[in-house]
């Protein structure tokens, strides 16, 4: 999902600055109800963490450019049942900004384009979440089913959006419309695969009830929602 440097030139590069002002006023309003739900030891925690791993799917798993950006396993999803929406995307903040100040330069000025690309389908698959999900049901009790339609609400907002800045910023023609398919059928693999990842990872949540009570964890990962 790291857009390609040139593809939205700096004449058209404010609107990810509005964008990506929205995406972090809603990560604090989250965040700041993590904090007063959960406390401070527990969210920064979890934000450690997710900032960790996410900076590890950036750089050190396997990631291709394909068409207008790259295709990066981001696990968006994982993070997010493990984690709970506010540590998940003060992670996917803080390990995209990581990655590009000590690997990846050339992509800072992307970044308000890759955080918005990153965080509002984050949004939307909690919302989402909250629909699908009983509320009597514990996050490591989902269903494969409930896990693909949040993996694919999130693969797809990221698909979504990167068409977006790539029309917005190269126009329709044919080349850049075949660049913009070609990514977005690379990614469906990102969306087959990341369920089974969800699932996996649950399995091994199971095993570890009596962790429960650790902050690290998202309150519903072992229990219904109050």
């Amino acid at each position: 999902m790291h857009i390609e440097p040139g593809i939205v030139d700096a004449a058209k590069i404010g609107l990810s600055y509005a964008t990506a002002t929205g995406a972090v006023g809603v990560t604090a309003k989250l965040t700041f109800d993590t904090l007063r739900n959960d406390g401070v030891i527990a969210t920064v925690l979890r934000s450690l963490a997710t900032t960790a791993f996410v900076f590890c799917f950036f750089q050190v798993l396997p990631h291709h450019p394909v068409g207008v950006s790259e295709v990066h396993l981001i696990l968006g999803s994982t993070l997010f049942l493990i984690f709970g929406a506010a540590p998940a995307a003060v992670g996917l903040a803080l390990g995209l900004l990581l990655q590009g100040i000590f690997f990846a330069p050339f992509d800072l000025p992307q970044y308000g384009i890759n955080l918005t690309t990153l965080l509002v389908p984050l949004f939307a698959m909690s919302m989402l979440a909250s629909k699908i999900i009983p509320a009597k049901v514990a996050y490591k009790d989902v269903t494969y089913g409930q896990a693909l339609a949040l993996s694919t609400a999130y693969q797809g907002g990221i698909v979504a959006w990167v068409a977006f800045w790539a029309f917005y910023g190269q126009g329709f023609g044919a080349a850049n419309v075949e660049q913009v398919v070609t990514f977005g059928g690379a990614y469906m693999m990102v969306i087959l695969l990341e369920p089974l990842v969800d699932l996996g990872v649950l399995a091994v949540a199971k095993m570890g009830h009596r962790y429960a009570d650790i902050a690290l964890f998202d309150r519903r990962l072992y229990r219904a929602a109050a």
